[in-house]
């Protein structure tokens, strides 16, 4: 009997893809729950963590989502690492590298936004399943839209409480998007539990750099924007502590890429 839950779907959603998605929770959502009308599978309903801040609610902008992989990120990534820093296009390179994905791998794309970097995974995973998850309809129905490959699944959910069984992927990865987390200690925290052994971490999210203490930078931007700075060595300290090994940092402008595994 087919299950209520792709009954509802649109033709645009990619079924096996959500099927196996779904064999990967740790509960299966009820119908009552879950929507997928708009090519995702919504675990959020009404509910939203995005957070309060006019950073954090600019994530969920219709206008933003349709701009954002063209022309919005290309321009944070150079006010936030400079005009010799890594473009677009060399970041997505640098997370294929750091992730090493093979096919037939499992990969979360935490905060996937317009599913940019989804849709690299999707072609470095073969045969695997790529899952993407963002708190932002917006960015999912631009993501839906603009995804063809098969082995894609697309959830609405929160980064701070993933759906999913602990150890139940190959890769994991969370580009651009820790420092509007509402809690990045817990969203790191998950991306640990749910990173299978031998499985390889990849983020890119903000460096605090000057004279000013961490403490005092975030009291000034985080107040204001949402946006979150992190301390140098908070990041590294943080996979240590829940466990990975290998962990690699490369320090551009004002961001930080950070990469790690979790031992066999």
């Amino acid at each position: 009997m087919a299950d209520p839950l792709l009954a509802a779907a649109e033709q645009r959603v990619q079924a096996p893809a959500i099927e196996q998605a779904l064999a990967l929770f740790q509960t299966p959502p009820g119908p009552e729950v879950a929507d997928l009308r708009h090519g995702y599978l919504d675990l959020l309903g009404r509910d939203d963590p995005t957070g309060a801040h006019p950073g954090q609610r600019l994530m969920l902008n219709r206008g933003l989502a349709l701009i954002y992989q063209r022309l919005w990120r290309p321009t944070g990534a150079r006010l936030l690492m400079g005009l010799t820093g890594p473009d677009t296009s060399e970041e997505h390179r640098m997370a294929l590298e750091m992730l090493a994905i093979s096919p037939g791998d499992r990969v979360l794309d935490v905060a996937c936004g317009p599913g940019n970097f989804s849709r690299d995974f999707a072609t470095a995973a073969g045969n695997g399943l790529v899952v993407g998850i963002d708190a932002s309809a917006s960015m999912l129905e631009v993501a839906v839209r603009e995804t063809d490959d098969a082995n894609v699944a697309y959830l609405r959910g929160d980064a701070c409480q993933l759906p999913f069984h602990d150890a139940s992927f190959d890769a994991v990865c969370c580009f651009a998007a820790l420092y509007l987390i509402e809690d990045p200690t817990r969203a790191l925290a998950e991306i640990a539990r749910v990173l299978a052994p031998g499985g390889r971490v990849a983020l890119l999210a903000s460096c605090s750099r000057g004279h000013l203490p961490t403490r005092a930078v975030n009291t000034i931007v985080r107040g204001v924007s949402g946006v979150r700075v992190f301390g140098r060595g908070e990041l590294t300290r943080a996979l240590e502590e829940e466990g990975l090994i290998g962990i690699e940092q490369r320090v551009a402008g004002l961001a930080q890429f950070v990469s790690a595994g979790r031992p066999r």
